[in-house]
């Protein structure tokens, strides 16, 4: 339950959410994620992305049914809570907040090597303290940012689009559909794609500061995961169409590599100041995400109580916001995260799975019960087909979260 007077201003339409929705999918990962998931994939690399849309469509309908149920801040903490019990909430929030965390210092640091690579770590800390500065001001300061940034961002990928098909050296040959990479290199590969589309859930954490929250939720999610998987698609098809499997597994900038290889190398400084605008807009989405979370378990008492404070004026979890964004700047401005964060993508599909397997519970007819359980099933199948480093990663992160909770147990027991 949320305290009386405690509670957020629901200022956002139905726009509103489905900008916030894109502007946490369509971001850095696409622009970082194509090349590993083709080294894996292979020529599988479009079955793949068909893969990890798919578990994404599923997760997004289990998460938009359990949002009109509960449109509360907080996403997959609360639904887990509320239909499992409270071990398996808190488990979700953690996965959440832990990895995110993460990911909010990885994109900070993308933005600093994009913009000033020699002092990469002063410009991630700028970037922090930036955003976070626009979130306190109130949700709908952010939903305008977004807006921009999610407009400069497929401008940039439409350009590399049509730049691509429209060239000479695109060859649809290169697009023929196999398992070079075998069963397994494919659901790496998904595995590795999901973590671009791992952004719908923003608008269900956003939930108490929706307008109409059971019909806008509702529609917001599969809107902007549809809007999304339709640009994908088309930035995908045209980067394979130029550089092959082959030669897209080998690229370390995919976008700004294809427009070189397509003979417009003018259009690739473009490209990475797009990618460094996609890194800010995943950064602001993400920040929006951890604070709203961390604002549900504090008033649970999972986190120090004083977070779930809401400012009088902004109407914005401004302690919760400003603990987040210093935590991440310190990450941020002392460790480069960039290439350890494999676990992300493992603790967000621990975090669906809790969302599907919440899901489970709406409804016991069959027919309701066919999305979440192939949601849940794929959750698993894709966490632990991700490489061994980030499944051990993950599986520690969650371990460690189950220790927490089972002290605080003791603690709050004596």
């Amino acid at each position: 339950m949320t305290p009386a007077g405690s509670g957020l201003r629901r200022t956002l339409g139905l726009g509103d959410a489905v900008v916030v929705g894109l502007g946490s999918m369509i971001g850095a990962g696409i622009f970082a994620a194509l090349a590993p998931a083709a080294r894996a994939a292979g020529s599988g690399l479009l079955l793949a992305l068909a893969v990890a849309a798919v578990v994404a469509y599923c997760n997004a309908m289990s998460s938009a049914r359990l949002a009109v149920r509960y449109p509360a801040s907080g996403g997959t903490y609360v639904y887990g809570r509320e239909r499992l019990g409270e071990f398996w909430g808190f488990l979700a929030g953690w996965a959440f907040i832990v990895g995110k965390t993460a990911s909010c210092a990885a994109m900070a640091l993308t933005v600093g090597v994009y913009v000033w690579p020699e002092q990469s770590h002063v410009m991630a800390v700028a970037a922090v303290v930036a955003l976070t500065a626009v979130n306190y001001g109130g949700i709908q300061k952010s939903a305008w940012l977004t807006r921009v940034i999610v407009a400069v961002v497929l401008a940039v990928l439409a350009s590399v689009v049509v730049v691509c098909l429209g060239s000479g050296r695109a060859d649809a040959g290169r697009l023929d559909i196999g398992l070079s990479g075998g069963t397994g290199g494919v659901l790496q590969a998904a595995g590795l794609l999901f973590f671009a589309f791992a952004g719908y859930a923003r608008i269900a954490t956003l939930g108490e500061e929706v307008r109409d929250p059971r019909r806008t939720i509702a529609r917001a999610i599969p809107l902007a995961l549809g809007l999304t998987l339709a640009v994908y698609g088309c930035v995908a098809v045209a980067v394979l169409s130029v550089l092959g499997p082959v030669g897209l597994g080998q690229a370390t900038a995919p976008l700004a590599d294809a427009v070189r290889a397509a003979g417009l190398p003018g259009l690739a400084p473009v490209v990475r100041v797009g990618a460094a605008v996609a890194a800010l807009g995943s950064l602001l989405a993400l920040i929006l995400g951890v604070s709203r979370t961390t604002l549900a378990m504090a008033r649970d008492g999972h986190l120090p109580r004083a977070l779930a404070a809401v400012h009088p004026r902004f109407q914005v979890p401004h302690r919760a916001e400003l603990a987040v964004g210093a935590v991440v700047a310190v990450v941020a401005a002392t460790v480069d995260v960039r290439g350890a964060i494999g676990f992300s993508s493992f603790g967000v599909l621990a975090y669906y799975a809790v969302a599907n397997a919440s899901a489970w519970t709406l409804d016991s007819s069959r027919m309701s019960r066919v999305v979440p359980a192939l949601g849940l099933t794929g959750c698993a199948v894709l966490a632990f087909s991700l490489p061994a480093v980030s499944v051990v990663v993950g599986v520690g992160v969650l371990a460690v979260g189950v220790v927490t909770y089972g002290v605080r147990g003791q603690q709050v027991s004596r």
